[in-house]
């Protein structure tokens, strides 16, 4: 890999954090970089470089805001001067669950289609780490939530999750760009933006500082729990599986962590996508509760709905034509 230390030192702590990375979670050079044009992604992109990777920044315009094909541009133009290659990719985004997660799919989606097979690298921060925490905290979604971002679910990357937003400004200013600065992330109507302009730095205020350090580390914790869990979960799940059904018996002395992770594996296979607490908690009420008449719809399509219904000792999952 190339030597850093001929970056400035906020760039060269970069170069260094996505080196470390590469060497325990990628096979080759070939990389790319999803690329806003803001501060995050712009130093993460050149710290690419100086560590030696074959970068391609694939800039995403939503097409949300006017002149977004202007910031695209400009992006593309700061990737190719620090020494990447960059494409732009023009989006059309959905309304579908707001625009914040309409956006975020969008972004994902052209993202996974232009890397041709090579690792994706994103940008956040510890800082996004510590309000993706604080978030899942607020709204009370379990601990899969509250752990966080993963430093590495391939194809996406993480290197920068230890480092802090204000080392990827400075970078920026050793490398003298002048990022891209999305006025959504001061949009009080959205609620990751009062996070971060409001909420943390009123909780770094009253508890003297170490807060998003706190956070962070609280998801790394629960992450090493929840894999743990997970794996067990996973034999159980093997275990209780008949067919396409579940078997209740086999379940029966499991600890509820366990169980109703075995319940959200075993819906996900049947078609349910990103079920809630509240519907893992129905289905395993119907799980611990016999002679249950209750059906716990998980999906379906236009015409009919899949739901879960208690059959005897297992559960299975029964396709309903809709009212």
């Amino acid at each position: 890999m190339a030597d850093p230390g001929r970056a400035g030192d906020r760039t060269a702590e970069i170069a260094r954090a996505v080196g470390t990375f590469a060497d325990l979670h990628l096979d080759g050079p070939e990389v790319c970089v999803g690329l806003s044009g803001g501060a995050d992604s712009l130093a993460l992109t050149a710290g690419a470089v100086h560590a030696g990777l074959s970068v391609t920044a694939i800039v995403v315009d939503h097409g949300l805001q006017h002149g977004s094909d202007e910031v695209a541009r400009i992006a593309a133009a700061h990737a190719i001067a620090v020494g990447a290659s960059a494409a732009v990719v023009r989006v059309d985004v959905g309304a579908g669950g707001g625009p914040e997660g309409a956006a975020r799919r969008a972004r994902y989606d052209a993202l996974d289609s232009a890397r041709r097979g090579r690792p994706v690298l994103l940008a956040h921060t510890l800082d996004d780490q510590a309000e993706t925490v604080l978030l899942g905290l607020a709204r009370g979604s379990g601990p899969r939530s509250i752990a966080g971002m993963v430093a590495w679910a391939e194809p996406w990357g993480r290197p920068l999750l230890d480092l802090r937003r204000s080392t990827t400004v400075a970078a920026c200013a050793e490398l003298g760009v002048s990022p891209y600065v999305d006025p959504h992330n001061s949009d009080p109507r959205f609620t990751r933006s009062r996070l971060r302009t409001e909420v943390l730095p009123l909780l770094e205020d009253i508890l003297q500082g170490g807060v998003a350090a706190a956070l962070a580390r609280t998801a790394t914790q629960l992450r090493a729990d929840s894999d743990a869990l997970d794996g067990l979960a996973d034999q159980a799940c093997a275990a209780a599986g008949r067919g396409a059904g579940l078997s209740v018996g086999a379940l029966a002395d499991t600890p509820p962590a366990i169980r109703r992770r075995v319940l959200r594996q075993w819906v996900i296979k049947n078609g349910a996508t990103e079920p809630t607490e509240p519907l893992i908690r129905a289905l395993d009420a119907l799980a611990v509760t016999p002679g249950s008449r209750a059906r716990v719809a998980i999906g379906g399509d236009d015409g009919h709905r899949s739901v879960v219904v208690r059959d005897g000792g297992h559960l299975a999952v029964v396709s309903d034509p809709r009212g």
